[in-house]
């Protein structure tokens, strides 16, 4: 008898890994998606039902540019565009990209390739809300400092910035995914960068765990 195969996330992870390349993994994985022979594991038909009752009550401005972080196959990105935001989505997989692309055909969505912890220097402070829905956590801790700093680098004066993540508990050990800690959640706030507000609701699914939102605003210049 052969032991069990690691998930598909979890085997791509541990070679990107251990080849120094902490987004290595993500390309790989919607490739071998693409041929049939893996699935993408937070992909959903709907989208985030925790996103959703977020924009129930969000204050954004009018024709507000916004950004969705990570966004795979695009269906968050379709609901924020959805909600009247003029919505930029990226992804470090030209793979996923393309399937977003395929999939909403008549997207009033800029769907591109780009890389989290190299984003393009067009984007700095130039987004009036940015989404972060478990994208940080699955990178590997030793980037999370990045990753984080480089999210607050896209909010314009102004804007405001909604994170979700899964809660750390002492069981996660390995990874992807690697949750978010309270410190995690609060490494977002910066001098200019507050936090709005900080709660913790299950998950959309039968797991029992939750998962951390938190909003935070960056104030409009002097």
């Amino acid at each position: 008898m052969t032991d069990a195969q690691p998930p598909a996330d979890r085997r791509l992870a541990a070679q990107a890994l251990a080849a120094n390349d902490p987004t290595g993994w993500f390309e790989p994985l919607y490739a071998e998606a693409a041929a049939g022979n893996s699935v993408v594991p937070w992909d959903r038909d709907v989208p985030n039902p925790l996103l959703v009752d977020w924009f129930r009550t969000a204050d954004l401005p009018q024709g507000a540019r916004g950004l969705v972080i990570g966004c795979g196959y695009g269906t968050d990105a379709e609901y924020v565009a959805s909600q009247g935001i003029r919505t930029t989505a990226f992804d470090v997989s030209p793979t996923a990209i393309r399937a977003a692309r395929a999939r909403f055909p008549h997207s009033p969505v800029t769907y591109t390739v780009a890389d989290l912890l190299d984003p393009p220097p067009a984007w700095l402070h130039a987004f009036d809300v940015v989404i972060e829905s478990i994208t940080v956590q699955s990178l590997p801790p030793d980037v999370r400092t990045t990753a984080i700093t480089n999210i607050a680098n896209l909010l314009s004066p102004n804007a405001t910035l909604l994170v979700i993540a899964d809660i750390h508990r002492p069981t996660d050990t390995t990874g992807p995914p690697w949750p978010l800690t309270r410190a995690d959640i609060d490494a977002f706030t910066t001098p200019d960068l507050t936090q709005v507000r900080v709660e913790t609701v299950p998950r959309p699914d039968t797991s029992g765990r939750h998962r951390w939102r938190a909003e935070f605003h960056r104030p409009a210049s002097a």
